[in-house]
């Protein structure tokens, strides 16, 4: 079980979710003296605000907590993130779904505390008898994994750290994992994933790892795997280098969506594709103006060289066509510009396929994991046309997470391809403090459920 979870109900302290609309309507008291507590201490069931009452023993035996309008599926981590240690059961769910609930306890109770001497001591959630718990458990481990992969410093989460992370899932679930390093990479057809990362003092390098039934529905993953991002030679200014360690947030949602998919025994054949890299500043980096070649054949002019991802995305992607998936999702930190667009929660999607965007925005409404669609406009490709190359890989100011995914698409042959363009960060709004986050993964992870069943 999620080492936040616990089937123990012994001494555990009730907690009351309200809207604010709830708690003012409320007419009878949860427990006795709840509304006047309440009042006391100015609680209206604004999102996050939490209060205790205490037993004849001192411990907590109740907890009044807000869920504001209720509309935040993840409104509860603002409440976990405040609990202190102990163990707590949902006596009023506010009119949440228990797994919303697990969700977003797991989201608020996460630390990353492997730096740190005093290590977390998370409140504990009991899973009630009708609750799935091991489902609960395994979306929450997913989601913890992720963080914990994004949140590591690049120091410790080079691309040699990458590999050994898919490794270590790989010999867990009996999948085969096959990785080209360095040079290697040249050899075997991988020319950008090489460009990329050869300046860096560890190799860049390129995973393919394999699981399931082959005679099972064929399901390709792709993710984005630069360790850190300096921008290279077209450097970054320091305030906008300071979280590149989160540049690999796209390998880490493919890395926590390939484990969930193996844990419950998805009945697909799987194929996760991750390019790893760092984008180094030295002698031997790729420069603006240069023109380089790429896996499927097509030519990129370097326009800049901080549009370095979705070069090693561009081989990646390739490869992952060659065996004619019946479904490419890939997942990207990919651009600024879906920030700007979106912001920190909302995960832009791209898709040219129908249903799997509806299928992708119900998976969002059941998870209640945010993510908005996003138009591949063809017209935009003429940004990324080149006089001396067949593609140039920055579309300038204008539109750029639509010119990345349409830079992406030239290198897609697949009958169902979706790119998810995501932050995998976000500030201080849920759980503290700010840091690594899933984006979209719940609602893809929803949305493949669905599909084959599971």
């Amino acid at each position: 079980m999620h080492k936040t979870f616990t089937a123990e109900e012994a001494n555990a302290a009730a907690i009351h979710l309200f809207t604010t609309s709830g708690f003012e309507s409320l007419k009878d008291d949860p427990f006795a003296g709840a509304r006047a507590l309440g009042k006391g201490q100015g609680f209206t069931g604004a999102a996050g605000q939490v209060v205790y009452q205490a037993g004849n023993d001192g411990k907590i035996s109740h907890v009044l907590a807000g869920i504001g309008k209720g509309q935040d599926a993840l409104a509860v981590a603002a409440i976990a993130a405040k609990l202190p240690e102990g163990t707590y059961a949902i006596a009023s769910d506010g009119g949440m779904a228990f797994a919303h609930i697990a969700a977003g306890w797991a989201d608020g109770a996460y630390r990353f505390d492997r730096y740190l001497k005093d290590k977390a001591k998370p409140p504990l959630l009991v899973m009630p008898a009708s609750a799935n718990a091991d489902a609960l458990s395994r979306e929450a481990d997913a989601c913890a994994l992720l963080r914990d992969l994004v949140n590591t410093p690049a120091a410790d989460m080079g691309p040699q750290d990458v590999e050994a992370a898919i490794a270590d899932m790989a010999d867990q679930f009996g999948a085969t994992l096959t990785t080209i390093v360095g040079d290697d990479l040249l050899k075997e057809n991988y020319p950008l994933v090489h460009a990329v990362g050869r300046a860096a003092v560890y190799a860049p390098r390129f995973m393919e790892l394999e699981w399931g039934d082959p005679s099972h529905p064929s399901l390709a993953l792709v993710g984005k795997g630069v360790t850190f991002d300096s921008g290279g030679l077209d450097i970054k200014p320091g305030s906008g280098m300071r979280i590149m360690k989160k540049d690999m947030g796209g390998a880490a949602h493919v890395i926590a969506l390939s484990q969930l998919i193996m844990s419950a025994n998805l009945p697909v054949h799987l194929k996760l594709y991750v390019p790893s890299v760092e984008n180094a500043v030295a002698g031997d980096a790729f420069r603006p103006g240069d023109i380089l070649a790429s896996r499927k054949g097509l030519t990129v002019e370097i326009d800049n060289t901080d549009a370095e991802g979705r070069l090693i995305l561009a081989d990646a992607l390739a490869r992952a066509c060659e065996f004619k998936p019946d479904v490419l999702i890939d997942f990207a930190t990919l651009t600024g510009a879906a920030r700007v667009a979106l912001g920190a929660d909302l995960a832009p999607f791209y898709t040219d396929d129908e249903d799997m965007a509806g299928a992708i925005q119900a998976g969002s409404a059941m998870s209640g994991d945010p993510v908005w669609r996003m138009p591949l406009w063809e017209p935009y490709l003429a940004d990324l046309k080149s006089p001396i190359a067949d593609l140039v890989n920055s579309g300038g100011r204008f539109a750029g997470s639509i010119t990345a995914a349409l830079f992406l698409k030239q290198f897609v042959d697949a009958q169902s391809w979706t790119h998810l363009d995501v932050w995998a960060w976000r500030l201080g709004k849920y759980g503290r403090p700010e840091g690594a986050a899933a984006c979209g993964l719940r609602a893809v992870w929803q949305m493949l459920k669905d599909r084959y069943s599971a």
